[in-house]
């Protein structure tokens, strides 16, 4: 039994949480915050358990579930169980947590061998410049120049929607659809 999937609708855990929530529901502000700081403790031993060597990642998660929770709070059902109603929130934030750290890990590969920091010619990111350049001159000015303004010079999209014209959801797009076909095009030489 978790502290916060125990879906049995007659457990006192799972009536104190849902009537909390109904009456916060009903305007009861006391009620909400109650109810919230009940949650996150449960939230908390729930996380702990799972992320027992990233410790210091649990109450971040715990305050994007509380957020969802609350962003989603209309869309609970009462005939439904509350836990799990939460237990599904919670589950999708941690998941989005991994997904996103495992992607950060991918773009931080630890040196094997020290000495091969030596290794590299100063060429390599003259050459991976000019191949990039090669690249950015197929796309229109409207791709290219979003992309060159903000991924590569650090601009703002403010920043770029004002020096190009364009407004800042165009800019957005552009980079989107930019970075999509410079892709394409890398996988074609490839």
């Amino acid at each position: 039994m978790t502290p916060l999937a125990d879906k049995d609708p007659g457990h006192p855990a799972e009536e104190r949480l849902r009537t909390l929530l109904l009456a916060g529901l009903d305007g009861d502000a006391a009620a909400y915050r109650s109810f919230l700081a009940e949650l996150s403790g449960r939230l908390r031993a729930y996380l702990r358990k799972r992320l027992h060597h990233m410790q210091d990642e649990v109450e971040d998660i715990v305050q994007e579930t509380l957020l969802a929770v609350h962003n989603a709070r209309h869309t609970y059902r009462a005939d439904q169980p509350l836990t799990a109603w939460v237990y599904a929130i919670a589950r999708y934030k941690l998941m989005d947590f991994l997904r996103a750290r495992s992607r950060r890990e991918a773009f931080n590969d630890p040196l094997d061998d020290e000495h091969e920091l030596f290794a590299a010619s100063d060429e390599e990111p003259a050459q991976a410049r000019r191949d990039v350049g090669a690249l950015l001159e197929q796309l229109p000015d409207k791709q290219r120049l979003p992309i060159v303004h903000v991924k590569l010079q650090g601009m703002s999209v403010a920043e770029t929607a004002e020096l190009t014209g364009m407004s800042e959801s165009a800019v957005k797009v552009g980079i989107h659809r930019g970075l999509k076909a410079l892709a394409a095009r890398i996988r074609e030489k490839l």
